[in-house]
Formats: C-alpha cells, structure tokens, sequence
C-alpha cells in the first residue's frame, strides 16, 4: 500500500496530479458560467466528463463561445455535434467532431488537451474584442 502525505494530491482516477488535470478540472469548473466583458462581449463554457470514445476520446465534452453584444455567437470550439469538412475531388473522408465556428465558417480543430483548447480559445478571443 502506498504511504500519502497530506500535501499530495491525486485525481479521480487516484493517479498523481498533473498540470494538465488541474487545467482539465479548471475547465470542468467553468460548466454553465457565463461572463461578460466590459467590450460588450459575453462568454459561455459548457463543459462535462462523458465516456471515451470514438467521438471524444479525450472524455470530455465542450461547447465554448464568445458572444457579441447582440447576442450572436462570433466564435465557437466545440465538439457537441460532428462536422465533416468539405470533401475534396478524391481524398479520404474524415468525420471529426472538434471544430471552430469563427461567425459563419466552421473548421476542424485538433484537440490536444483542455489547457491548449484554453489557450487558442482566448487568443481567439483577444483578436477579436
């Protein structure tokens, strides 16, 4: 049996604690909070655990957007429904389901990880407002 100490942490799955589960937890946090930005922008997180699979291995689903002042979504990361990128002349079909709305045009997006969804998520952001 392994000894713990008080100061070490560990995740739901009983594993040492990583920056990246720590970050992952951060998001899941933010699940149904909205925020409004002094520009007139407002900011919605949906985020929840689901079960790995073919469509989310990561576990997680999410859905973040930003708002303008008219209640329009300006730009989205998601993978709460399946995008299939247009195809061309003889190229593979892929399905995915991260993608990016940027307003009317929608896009894959590799996910790597909740802290680097963050990131491109708020640089994003920052171009625009």
């Amino acid at each position: 049996m392994t000894q713990l100490s008080s100061g070490d942490k560990f995740n739901s799955r009983g594993t040492p604690y990583s920056r990246e589960d720590a970050t992952l937890e951060t998001l899941l946090d933010f699940d149904g909070k909205r925020y409004y930005l002094e520009t007139g922008y407002w900011i919605k997180f949906c985020a929840k655990r689901v079960e790995p699979d073919a469509h989310r291995p990561s576990g997680v689903s999410y859905a973040i957007t930003l708002h303008d002042r008219n209640n329009t979504r300006v730009l989205g990361f998601d993978n709460a429904h399946r995008y299939k990128p247009k195809r061309k002349k003889y190229g593979a079909r892929k399905i995915t389901w991260d993608h990016k709305h940027d307003r009317d045009r929608v896009e894959p997006y590799e996910f790597e990880s909740a802290s680097q969804l963050l990131e491109d998520f708020w640089r994003e952001v920052e171009k625009i407002t």
